[in-house]
């Protein structure tokens, strides 16, 4: 057996053409690593995986298809030898939770260096009990002591519905309140936030790590929280 043959074999699949080609060209001048596919969406990531079995699948959060976790969760469910790495810009606890819990061997933060992926691409590959995460210090602190929430559980459930894109009227009837409860709500939600409209609540949240970011809940096109008349 020759060397090539032990090469690590992998999948690259990230929307960004110039960023996945110019990571497929990196990885390519390692000798121990092969990339056998390239793929543009989930459901190009689950073909190419299909045909070419690799040992490591490598994927953005961020990409046409099914969800992230569904993506991770059947090319394991398929291929149980294969170990995912996910590699994206986003530096989120929640999101780090929940493509670790969907079986992801990896997290890595785009924004680290190349012998971060590289140790993290060799030891995914080597020990399949080992989790590698790359991402800032403040998410790693967030991960291991969450921060407690300032908003009560009324106030969190209107913030959740917020977030969802639900004008005040619909949060009114969806949590059998009136609308006027829903801005006092609001106001109390702002104070404890210190920010003074819905979205940057939101982003407040996000940041705290109370919710999860907009970009992994995906809502659907043109479903974006607005300010209400009266009431940002």
């Amino acid at each position: 057996m020759n060397a090539a043959d032990n090469r690590i074999r992998l999948v690259v699949a990230d929307d960004h053409t110039l960023f996945r080609e110019g990571l497929v060209e990196l990885l390519s001048q390692e000798p121990d690593l092969a990339v056998t596919g390239q793929a543009d969406s989930g459901d190009a990531l689950l073909a190419t995986v299909r045909k070419t079995h690799p040992d490591v699948a490598m994927l953005d959060i961020e990409m046409p298809g099914p969800p992230p976790e569904t993506t991770v969760r059947e090319v394991l469910r398929e291929f149980p030898a294969t170990r995912v790495i996910v590699l994206t810009m986003h530096d989120h606890p929640a999101l780090v939770e929940r493509m670790l819990a969907a079986g992801a061997a990896a997290y890595v933060i785009k924004s680290a260096n190349r012998e971060t992926l590289l140790a993290a691409i060799r030891g995914a590959r080597r020990d399949d009990e080992q989790v590698v995460v790359s991402v800032s210090r403040e998410t790693m602190a967030r991960m291991v002591e969450p921060a407690a929430s300032p908003l009560s559980p009324r106030e969190f459930e209107v913030l959740k519905a917020v977030s969802s894109g639900l004008s005040n009227a619909q949060i009114a009837a969806r949590l059998f309140i009136t609308e006027g409860t829903v801005k006092r709500h609001l106001t109390n939600i702002y104070m404890k936030l210190e920010v003074t409209t819905r979205m940057n609540a939101i982003n407040k949240a996000i940041a705290m790590g109370l919710i999860e970011p907009k970009e992994f809940q995906r809502p659907a096109h043109g479903s974006v929280p607005k300010p209400e008349r009266g009431h940002r």
